[in-house]
This record gives C-alpha cells, sequence and structure tokens, in this order.
C-alpha cells in the first residue's frame, strides 16, 4: 500500500509510482461503472480525483498562510501522508501497510528529487521547464520517463531494505587490496588513457571509472584532471547500475523471502519490516522446516574435478575450474550455496547523461554534465565509465549565472529596492559583467532584450523600476538561462542523438577488463557475499554479534555480512537467528538518525539479549579524537540524515570546522550489536579499541 506522487500546484501529474496493493484499493474506491461499456478512470486520473483536494489545501495554505502541513494520517491511521514542496511541484508519498515512518517517506521523497537532479540538472530550477521533462507531450516518451524513475524508486526501496551500504547511505568497498591495486592500475592504462588517447573520442574526455561487484566498490580510477567524486554521487551511481543489472540475490530476497518475524523482545523499538515495494507476500515458515521454494533447483554436493571437462557447459561458471554435473544444478562451495546458473551475459546499456557535482577550473559547479556508461563483465561485476563532454564549461558559467540571480531575488524579496545601494553593491557590478559577457558571446535575440530590460530598470538613477518589477523580470531571465542549459546540455544527450564515445571503444575497454579479472571473477563472487567476516573479531571482541563502520568524511562504510536469502548466507545462517540479528540493526540505524536528528552523538541501551550502541565522533587527520560539540537539532520536518537526501554529514563537518579551521576534521559512526551478557562498560570499551582497528584497516587506500 504505498504510493509517490508529483504534481503541480493545480493538481496535474507530474509522475507517479504505486504498488500493486494502493492500485487495487484505488480501483476499490471508484467502484464499477453504472454502465458496464465505460472504463474506469486511468491510474493516473484516479490519483489526481484522489489527492486533488489535498495538493489545493496545502497550496491555498501555503498562499494565504506562508504555511503548510508536511504529514498527516488518516481516520484510524490506515494511511500516512507526507508532503514536500520543492520548488513548484508537490511530492507526496502515502503508506498505507504501516511498514513505513514518516521520516522513511520524506527520505522517499528526497531521494527521489536527488535522482531528478541527476537526470535533468539545473533544469530542475525552473518549474516550466521541468513539467516539460518529467511530464513530455508525447505519451510515449513520458512512459519511458516514468518507467525509469518507477523503476528507481521500487530499486532503491529493494536496496534500502537488503544492502548495508543503503541503509546507512555509504559506499561498501570490496577489501582486497592487491586485487584493488591490479585494478587501479588497469582501469587507469586500459581505460582512461586508452579512450582519452583515440582520435575518435569524438571530444569526450573520460573523467572516472570503477568496478563493482554487485553493491561493493572494488576499485576506482579519476584521471589527473578530474575532481574527486562525491560519495553521494558514487552511491546515486550505484543505484542506477543495480537498477540496470539488478543482483540476483538481492532481488530474489525481496521477492521470494517472507519478512523476518518480528521478534518480540523488540516492541518498543519501532521496527519496520523490509517489505519493498510489489513484493509477493508469502505464509512464514516454521524455524523447523526446509526451507525450499517451488522454484529452488536439487541440492548437490560436488566436488570439482582437477582440470576442466571438455564436455563442460559454457552457460555455467564454476570454481576451480571444475566440471558441473549438469546444466541445471546449482553448486555449492563451501559454506555458501552461490548462484552459479547465468541465465545469459547481459548486454550493454545505452549511455545516458546523468549530472554530478564536480569542480571546472577551480571552481565549484554543481550539476556538471557527464556520460555515464554502465558495461557489464559477468553477471553481478560491472565496469562504469563517466566522461565529460567539451560542452561542460558552459554548465559552470550558466550556474554562476543563475546562482547570481537567484541572490538578487532574496535581496528583492527582503526589501532592498534598486537604487543606488543596489547599484554599488559588489554581487551587482560582478553579475553584471559576467551577464554582458556572456550575452555578447552566446546569447539570443529574446535573452538580450530581457537582459536590456532588467538593467534599464535596475541600474536607471532616473527611472529606476521597483521591486516587483525587478523580480518579474529576474524571473524571466532565469527562465532564458534554463531553457539555453537545457537546449546545450540536456538536449544533447545521447539518448536524444547526443555525441558519445564510438561502440568500439567501449567493447575494447570492456574487453580488457574481461581479460585481467578472468581468474578473479568466480573469487569475487563469493568474496562480495563474504567481505568482512566476524570470526576475524570474535578472539579480540568476545560478546560482539555485528558493526557497521562508517567513514563520513569519505562516506565509505565497513560491516560484515548480513545476508539472509537462500543462495548466499552469512555466518549467521539463514534461518530465524538470522533475520532477527537484520532486523535488530536496521532497527538501531532508523534509532540512532532519530536521536542524532535530536543533537544526541551517543546511544547505549539493552534490548533483549542483545546492547545496542551507537556513536558518533570527530578525529584529526592523525586519528586523535577531537572534542565532541554539540551537534545542530533538526525539527521532525527537516533534510533526512544521510547522503542522498541532502548530505547531512558534510554540512556536519563544516559546522564543525568552525570552531577547528586549522586542521583538518573526519566524522565517524560506529554501529555494535553486543550480546547482553558483556558489562557496559566493556561494550563501551570494545566499540572505542574495535574503532581503532578499523581505522587502521581503511587506510587501504582507493584511488
Amino acid at each position: 500500500m504505498k504510493c509517490v506522487l508529483v504534481a503541480t500546484e493545480g493538481a496535474e501529474v507530474l509522475f507517479y509510482w504505486t504498488d500493486e496493493e494502493f492500485e487495487e484499493s484505488l480501483r476499490l474506491k471508484f467502484g464499477q461503472p453504472e454502465n458496464e461499456e465505460e472504463e474506469l478512470p486511468a491510474l493516473e486520473d484516479g490519483l489526481s480525483t484522489l489527492l486533488a483536494p489535498v495538493i489545493i489545501s496545502s497550496m491555498t495554505m501555503l498562499e494565504k498562510l506562508s504555511d503548510t502541513y508536511t504529514c498527516f494520517s488518516t481516520e484510524n491511521g490506515d494511511y500516512l501522508y507526507v508532503l514536500h514542496l520543492f520548488g513548484e511541484c508537490l511530492f507526496i508519498a502515502i503508506n498505507g501497510d504501516h511498514t513505513e515512518s514518516e521520516g522513511d517517506l520524506r527520505r522517499k521523497l528526497y531521494v527521489l528529487k536527488y535522482l531528478v537532479e541527476v537526470h535533468f540538472g539545473l533544469v530542475t530550477v525552473d518549474s516550466q521547464l521541468i513539467r516539460k521533462e518529467l511530464r513530455p507531450p508525447d505519451l510515449e516518451r513520458r512512459s519511458q520517463v516514468w518507467e525509469h524513475f518507477q523503476s528507481l524508486l521500487s530499486t532503491y526501496s529493494r536496496l534500502r531494505e537488503q544492502e548495508q551500504c543503503f541503509a546507512v547511505e555509504a559506499v561498501e568497498r570490496l577489501i582486497h587490496p592487491r586485487l584493488c591495486e591490479m585494478c587501479i592500475e588497469a582501469l587507469e592504462r586500459h581505460v582512461i588513457q586508452a579512450v582519452n588517447s583515440s582520435p575518435e573520442r569524438t571530444g569526450e574526455e573520460a573523467l572516472h571509472a570503477f568496478l563493482l561487484v554487485h553493491s561493493k566498490l572494488l576499485a576506482l580510477y579519476s584521471s589527473h584532471s578530474a575532481s574527486s567524486l562525491r560519495p553521494a554521487d558514487l552511491l546515486a551511481l550505484i543505484l542506477l547500475v543495480q537498477d540496470l543489472y539488478p543482483s540476483e540475490s538481492t532481488v530474489e530476497a525481496d521477492d521470494a523471502q517472507p519478512s523476518p518475524q518480528r521478534p518480540w523482545s523488540s516492541q518498543n523499538i519501532p521496527v519496520q519490516q523490509p517489505w519493498g515495494p510489489g513484493s509477493i507476500r508469502q505464509a512464514r515458515r516454521s524455524s523447523t522446516e526446509t526451507e525450499t521454494d517451488s522454484f529452488s533447483f536439487p541440492e548437490e554436493y560436488f566436488t570439482p574435478a582437477p582440470s576442466p571437462s571438455e564436455q563442460s557447459s559454457g552457460s555455467i561458471v564454476w570454481l576451480d575450474e571444475g566440471t558441473p554435473p549438469t546444466d541445471t544444478y546449482q553448486i555449492q562451495v563451501a559454506e555458501d550455496t552461490l548462484q552459479m546458473l547465468v541465465p545469459h551475459f547481459p548486454t550493454a546499456s545505452s549511455p545516458r547523461r546523468i549530472f554530478l557535482d564536480a569542480s571546472i577550473k577551480e571552481s565549484y559547479c554543481p550539476l556538471v554534465p557527464h556520460t555515464f556508461y554502465c558495461l557489464p563483465l559477468w553477471p553481478g561485476i560491472n565496469m562504469v565509465l563517466l566522461t565529460k563532454s567539451p560542452s561542460a564549461p558552459l554548465a559552470l558559467v550558466l550556474y554562476k549565472l543563475l546562482d547570481g540571480f537567484s541572490l538578487l531575488e532574496k535581496k528583492l524579496k527582503e526589501g532592498q529596492e534598486a537604487g543606488g545601494t543596489l547599484r554599488s553593491h559588489p554581487l551587482m557590478a560582478d553579475l553584471r559583467q559576467r551577464m554582458d559577457k556572456f550575452v555578447k558571446n552566446r546569447g539570443g535575440q529574446e535573452i538580450q532584450s530581457t537582459w536590456l530590460e532588467l538593467k534599464t530598470k535596475a541600474f536607471s538613477r532616473s527611472e529606476p523600476g521597483s521591486s516587483w518589477e525587478l523580480l518579474q523580470v529576474c524571473g524571466k531571465v532565469k527562465q532564458q538561462l534554463c531553457a539555453i542549459y537545457r537546449l546545450s546540455l540536456l538536449s544533447t544527450a545521447p539518448s536524444r542523438g547526443g555525441p558519445h564515445l564510438p561502440q568500439h571503444l567501449q567493447d575494447q575497454a570492456q574487453k580488457l577488463m574481461q581479460e585481467k579479472l578472468a581468474d578473479w571473477k568466480d573469487f569475487l563472487l563469493v568474496k562480495s557475499r563474504r567481505n568482512i567476516t566476524m570470526v576475524s573479531y570474535l578472539e579480540d571482541f568476545p560478546g560482539l554479534v555485528h558493526f557497521i563502520y562508517v567513514d563520513r568524511t569519505t562516506g565509505q562504510m565497513v560491516a560484515p555480512s548480513l545476508s539472509i536469502h537462500d543462495k548466499t548466507t552469512s555466518e549467521l545462517g539463514k534461518g530465524p537467528l538470522a533475520a532477527f540479528v537484520k532486523t535488530k540493526v536496521w532497527s538501531l540505524i532508523r534509532l540512532a538518525r532519530r536521536y542524532l536528528q535530536k543533537g544526541y552523538t551517543t546511544l547505549l541501551f539493552r534490548e533483549g539479549d542483545f546492547y545496542c550502541s551507537y556513536f558518533l565522533w570527530f578525529e584529526n587527520e592523525m586519528g586523535y579524537k577531537l572534542q565532541i560539540i554539540e551537534v545542530p537539532v533538526l525539527s521532525d520536518d527537516s533534510v533526512p540524515i544521510g547522503m542522498l537526501g541532502g548530505d547531512y554529514y558534510r554540512k556536519l563537518l563544516r559546522y564543525y570546522n568552525k570552531s577547528h579551521p586549522a586542521e583538518a576534521v573526519k566524522c565517524y559512526e560506529l554501529l555494535a550489536l553486543h550480546l547482553s551478557v558483556i558489562p557496559t562498560d566493556m561494550v563501551v570499551q570494545q566499540a572505542g579499541e574495535l574503532a581503532r582497528r578499523l581505522w587502521e584497516a581503511s587506510r587501504i587506500p582507493l584511488l
């Protein structure tokens, strides 16, 4: 019972996503038509009819009172609504099965807004233009846009409930220094340098290349001319890859696994069942029953032969080059029942235009156009290449102009009249100079006349325009700048016939990386499911059940595997114990965020047979702990804590740096689960020792 809607103030639907249960409830609301020949209204029309009163009342309150509601529940708490206005577009999230809290729904809206920015860039600044992008007049194009974002939302919801990296919103690295170093050298030589030295690259410059094993980062290389890739953008790229080539295990866990039974001892912790959109509800199985399903293959134990067989099938992948018994069976290797049947080799997706933060000519610029290439090497292993087009410097020019006019609008709304004060402001002198240069070099007739009108009203000494008149003209200039941005940077996307790397260059890079990793691919697939094992920590940290360590400065995390699906299991197995611990960890993540939102950086409590702890602290570059400060207390309707919704931790570091301007400050988090037989002072001591040990391990270079 889930729904997400984006609408205009007039209740025109710009985008929607619903699950099957919500669609069915909507059909029941409208009932059967009296005339059998009449059809039920289309889903889009039904949503518009259902939510029009909510949209209109919200916008009316905003207009009359300059304030409106952001969350409400219906009678008896059947449905929970969360609303947020971004620009002139109203985002609404609805939940009717009590599996998502207000914070979860608000996070989903912010993630959707961020994904829209990644796909459309600064076009989102203008409400009229973003409406045209989200709701194109062409029905086929509109269907493609909506299906793409619907798929992204479904993938995000699935990963948030199945993958620890998306639960805490941090990038998880695959820890193997030797292999990482080898891959970085291969990415530098055979991908970045090979592309940039080719005369056929059509002006595209390769900036970043990285390797993913499922949702884990193996290696990343950036060219010397490229700025660093922001962790939030890297996590968003992983989401795009998982949407294109979903990991079999997470899809099966979402579609075929029952939700873990909520433990009775955890009732006073808000626990949300990992129930993804469109998932199939199944009856809970007894813990004593054999966990099988109608889609499982017969389980067979097999010891690989010392040499490959000539009759072995090319569609089967196995370890140590052994010969599988038949083409339809799985192979159990060690403790993992790894899914080895490869139905087909994934084909490369078409290049896409995306917008990421970057630095151009030593100036920060958000939403710079890049071309995104996802090249699958094998099922579960993908290579991503990011290139920059020659038109990227234009993005910096337009961003500075739009930012300048936004500041001008802000001053005018504050009541500063056009006159001597405004004319003498340093901002206006710089903005006038840059705009004159832009209009002279690139501007058309329309923007020239609008800019001339604005200059006349703003700088005239005899008849200066009023603030209201200047606001109107300033809005027109911004709209025309966004139109140029759209025409020059978005309409030239590869999907719309724009330039991109020739196919043979993509194939060449793909083939070379396959050759480099051919002997490692099976190891990588197993390693991605057993990246960090608890066994190596139990001797030094008795009573420790699970932990998640996050470096918030780099946006990277380390945690033991916590998979509970049939194909791959963690050290906890795949029974009720693993599901119980997973539920505890996800509950701790949500609870830690709520307390951090209220200003608490340390959390320790007993829950049943476990101690749950959370710590956030700051260090300098040498690893010495810095004095903790009072972190800002946020309201319930503030930007969600994380990276995808608004990069809370980057703002927190900036806030802390104000009191430590002379040194580089780093931020870390640790979430831990201990058995309750361990004394609390031992839990705190172990947390400190564990953090020091993980800090040393995290020094392994990635770039």
